[in-house]
């Protein structure tokens, strides 16, 4: 391995169980600075609206994280050899105003991530969170593409008559302009709903709605091939909520929904991400307190790894 960069602290040089509990074992620092791409928690449940718990999240993935080695043996990436990585460690929300952390976590990536023209990887944290990330990538890189793999599309006006909460993150993204609706795939929708327009209001403004008995049994290979040539080269944001999974492979997350995709389908979406423009991902709704086994937040560590893995390398 190179010394030019960071690397993972390694199992054969301290134990598993042991040493930094940063995402992967990564060395830390306060701001993105120097860095390529950098891991960051948002520790909120305060937007969600059944299962409390995701404030949990951030850490308890980086503690399952401790088992990934730096080598990705599938696909022969060795994201430590070009990218220069770190954890810079949690956002500094409000836990009692969720429109204050909103206000925050925008402010925070302004200032402390894209400034320093550094691709965030973000564990979340309830789905809130992808707005306020949103509307600081369209500062940076104008409105973007977006790739939201999930149970549910996100798109409600309002929830208990607030317009900021873990169900309305893309009707505000919308609002905001930040997204190129034409360029917008929502994949691993299902579950009962309202009214036919849960899905529907997607479509009427120019998403790509691929629900979840579309994906049953197959790959989803060529899926994300026709998504990759719809995209092309303009940027785009990867959204990964952890419920998109049936709960047979992520029960620790606060809505579940039967019927979901699996760990193999997951891991054909984010690898065929490679080779787009991708400016920013998340990875949210893990709940530790319904995830006995830790086994959620292994896997959202896993798929946190894979989009590590399919970031572009920096032009020298």
């Amino acid at each position: 391995m190179t010394n030019q960069f960071n690397q993972p602290l390694g199992g054969n040089e301290m134990a598993r169980f042991s040493g930094p509990a940063t995402m992967l074992r990564l060395p830390t620092q306060e701001t993105a600075a120097g860095l390529d791409a950098c891991f960051v928690g948002i520790p909120i449940d305060i937007g969600t609206s059944n299962r409390s718990g995701t404030r949990h999240g951030p850490r308890q993935i980086r503690a399952e994280s401790c088992m990934l080695r730096p080598y990705n043996m599938a696909t022969g990436a060795a994201p430590f050899e070009n990218l220069q990585v770190a954890d810079i460690g949690d956002v500094p929300i409000n836990t009692f105003d969720l429109k204050k952390t909103v206000d925050i976590i925008t402010g925070f990536y302004q200032n402390n991530i894209l400034s320093h023209n550094c691709i965030p990887l973000t564990l979340g944290g309830d789905h809130t969170l992808t707005y306020p990330i949103l509307r600081a990538i369209k500062e940076k890189h104008g409105p973007v593409a977006l790739i939201h793999i999930d149970a549910h599309a996100d798109i409600n006006d309002d929830m208990f008559g607030e317009k900021i909460a873990h169900g309305t993150p893309f009707r505000r993204a919308v609002d905001d302009g930040v997204l190129i609706n034409d360029k917008v795939f929502q994949i691993g929708l299902r579950g009962t709903g309202y009214s036919p327009d849960d899905f529907n209001w997607s479509r009427k403004q120019g998403f790509t709605v691929v629900q979840a008995e579309e994906c049953w049994g197959k790959s989803l290979t060529p899926l994300i091939e026709q998504v990759k040539q719809a995209i092309g080269d303009s940027p785009v944001y990867l959204t990964y909520d952890i419920d998109s999974l049936d709960p047979a492979f992520a029960p620790g997350t606060g809505t579940v929904e039967i019927g979901g995709l699996t760990i193999w389908q997951a891991l054909e979406l984010i690898r065929g991400c490679n080779g787009l423009n991708i400016v920013g991902a998340d990875l949210v709704e893990v709940s530790p307190p319904y995830d006995t086994s830790g086994n959620t937040a292994l896997v959202g560590a896993n798929l946190l790894y894979e989009m590590l893995c399919v970031l572009p390398t920096p032009k020298s």
